[in-house]
Order: C-alpha cells, then sequence, then structure tokens
C-alpha cells in the first residue's frame, strides 16, 4: 500500500521540462523555440565597442553555425567565460536569428554549462 501511494504521490509532481538538444548547425531551423545547443566553443571573442561578449560555436566568425552572445549589462555575471574556448558547453535558451545567424542572448550563468 505505501508503495502504491509513493508512486501515486510521484505521479502527481511536476517536473520542470527538460530542453531538447540540438547541434549548433540544427539552431538556425528552431528560431523562437526554447532548446539547448551542444557544441564546443571555437572562439571567446570581446567586441572592439566593449559592449557584447560572442562566443562562437561549430567553427570561428564569419563561420560559425551558432553563437552565445552576453551583454555588457550581463558581464559581471559571467567571469569566467574566456575559459570556455575549445570547450564543449550547452547552451540554453530561446534561439533568435540575427542578421541571418542564430544565436542565444545570455542573461544567467545558468544558460551554459560547461562539459
Amino acid at each position: 500500500m505505501r508503495a502504491y501511494l509513493f508512486a501515486l504521490v510521484l505521479s502527481q509532481v511536476a517536473l520542470p521540462a527538460l530542453a531538447e538538444t540540438i547541434a549548433p548547425g540544427e539552431a538556425k531551423t528552431h528560431a523562437g523555440e526554447n532548446l539547448t545547443v551542444e557544441g564546443i566553443v571555437s572562439e571567446v571573442h570581446h567586441a572592439a565597442s566593449g559592449k557584447m561578449i560572442f562566443l562562437d560555436i561549430g567553427g570561428r566568425y564569419p563561420n560559425q553555425q551558432f553563437t552565445a552572445v552576453i551583454f555588457q549589462d550581463d558581464f559581471s555575471k559571467f567571469p569566467k567565460v574566456d575559459s570556455l574556448e575549445g570547450k564543449a558547453v550547452d547552451v540554453t535558451g530561446t534561439i533568435k536569428v540575427y542578421k541571418g545567424r542564430p544565436e542565444i542572448v545570455l542573461h544567467d550563468p545558468a544558460q551554459i554549462k560547461a562539459k
């Protein structure tokens, strides 16, 4: 009886939905969707303007397949971002297409996980 009640309680617990994982080359066809993009950070680039940091995944700019973008207001949340170059990462968020290229804007460190 206890096992049945335990199973019944577990069946009623709402679990958070996990974002589907895709490759960088697939991201462009998933604009507007909340997904996880998994790949190798080919380059971490600080914009000359000082207003953005780009994590190019699946190749180096201008041939990258996907980019994770951090804007200046959120820099302090990502103090070790440069250490991600060359590492496999999962980037989660809503995919947008900017100037023909897929990206996810990072606002929270939980959106990116080194593997």
